[in-house]
C-alpha cells in the first residue's frame, strides 16, 4: 500500500501507546516485522518550547523505519511549527495529527479525542500542517465524542480534502475510554467512502481478530496496540500468517527472554530507574497466563534492580522447566 509517496511493504501497523511506543519497544516490533510503527505522542507546545525530555522521545533508532511520528495539539501557529520541526528535523517517515487521544488532561485543551468536535476548524489545521511540510500527514481518529456524536465520516471527508495521506481509526467513542467493544462497521464505512488508505483499530489480540478485521473492513491496514503489550510475538505470527508460513506459539523460555531484551534495551535507552519503573508495568504482560505467574508478577512489581528482574526471571523459569517436565 502506498501512504502519500510512501510505500508500506505490511499491514501490520503498531499504534502509538503513551509511555509504551519508545525506540526500545519499537525496535522488538520491527524484529518480528511490523509494516509500519508509530512513536508515543508528543506535545506540540513542548517542540515548541524545546522541551528537553520531548526531544529524547523523537529520537529513534536508524533502523526503525518506516516511522510515524505523532503530534497532539489545537493550536494552529504551534501545531505547524511542531509539524515543520518533524518534517525537517528527524528521521520520521509521516508526521501523524492525534484526534483519538481520550484522556482529560488532553481534551481539555481541545487536543485529542476533543478536535473531533470541531471538524472545520481541525481540517484547517491539517490542511495548514499539509501546505508546510514534505513528510505525507496522516490522522488517528475515534469514531466521534459519545454514541450520540459519531462523526468519524463526515470528519474524515473533510481530513481528505484537507490533503491526509491516510486515516487510523480506533473503533470506539471518546466517551468509552478503552471500555467496551469496538464497533469494526465503522472502519468498512470509512474503507468504502475514501480514497486514501485506511487502517482500522481495536480489540485485535491475536490472528484470528487481524483476519476477522481484515474481511469485514476490508482495511488497508489492521492497527495493534493493547494486544502486544507483552506480546510483541503476535507480530510475527500475523506476519508468517500473511506469508503462508506455520503460525507458531512461541515458547515459555523464548517468552522470558524476550522480556529481559526489551528491559536490557529500556536500560540502554532511559538508564535503570526509569527502565525499571516502565517494565513493573509492562513485564507482568510477558507473563501472563504461564503456571503460577501470579506470584512473580507480584515479585516483579517489588523489584528495585535490573538484575533482580533477571534474577525473578531466571527463577520463574526454572519453576516453570520442573512444572512441564512433570507434566509429561
Amino acid at each position: 500500500m502506498w501512504i502519500g509517496n510512501k510505500e508500506i511493504q505490511s499491514p501490520i501497523i503498531i499504534a502509538p501507546m503513551a509511555g509504551i511506543s519508545n525506540d526500545a519497544f519499537i525496535q522488538l516490533c520491527f524484529e518480528f516485522e511490523a509494516g509500519l510503527a508509530y512513536g508515543e505522542m508528543v506535545s506540540d507546545k513542548a517542540i515548541y518550547y524545546g522541551n528537553e525530555k520531548t526531544m529524547k522521545m523523537l529520537e529513534f533508532s536508524k533502523d526503525n523505519h518506516p516511522l510515524s511520528l505523532q503530534l497532539f495539539g489545537s493550536d494552529i501557529s504551534t501545531m505547524v511549527y511542531a509539524a515543520q520541526f518533524l518534517d525537517k528535523h528527524t528521521d520520521c517517515d509521516f508526521i501523524d495529527i492525534n484526534m483519538g487521544c481520550p484522556v482529560n488532561k488532553v481534551v481539555k485543551t481541545g487536543a485529542g479525542s476533543a478536535m473531533m468536535k470541531s471538524e472545520d476548524r481541525s481540517a484547517e489545521i491539517v490542511h495548514r500542517i499539509v501546505e508546510n511540510v514534505s513528510k505525507p500527514v496522516t490522522v488517528k481518529m475515534r469514531l466521534g465524542w459519545d454514541r450520540e456524536h459519531i462523526n468519524c465520516l463526515s470528519l474524515s471527508r473533510k481530513l481528505q480534502d484537507a490533503g491526509v495521506s491516510a486515516i487510523a481509526l480506533h473503533a470506539r467513542t471518546r466517551s468509552q475510554m478503552y471500555s467496551g467493544k469496538a464497533d469494526w462497521s465503522y472502519i468498512r464505512l470509512l474503507k468504502e467512502n475514501l480514497s486514501i488508505p485506511v487502517f482500522g483499530n481495536g480489540d485485535v489480540r491475536s490472528v484470528a481478530d487481524f483476519i476477522r478485521m481484515k474481511d469485514e473492513t476490508g482495511c488497508d491496514g489492521v492497527m495493534i496496540g493493547r494486544g502486544i503489550i507483552g506480546n510483541p510475538f503476535l507480530i510475527r505470527q500475523i506476519a508468517d500468517y500473511l506469508s503462508g508460513k506455520e503460525v507458531k506459539e512461541l515458547s515459555y523460555e523464548d517468552k522470558l527472554s524476550y522480556c529481559l531484551k526489551h528491559a536490557q534495551k529500556l536500560k540502554d535507552l532511559k538508564g535503570e530507574k526509569l527502565a525499571l519503573a516502565e517494565m513493573r508495568g509492562i513485564a507482568p504482560h510477558y507473563l501472563s497466563g504461564m503456571y503460577n505467574s501470579t506470584a512473580y508478577k507480584e515479585k516483579i512489581n517489588r523489584m528495585r534492580s535490573y538484575q533482580e528482574l533477571c534474577d525473578i526471571v531466571e527463577d520463574f523459569r526454572n519453576e516453570l522447566a520442573a512444572y512441564y517436565s512433570s507434566e509429561q
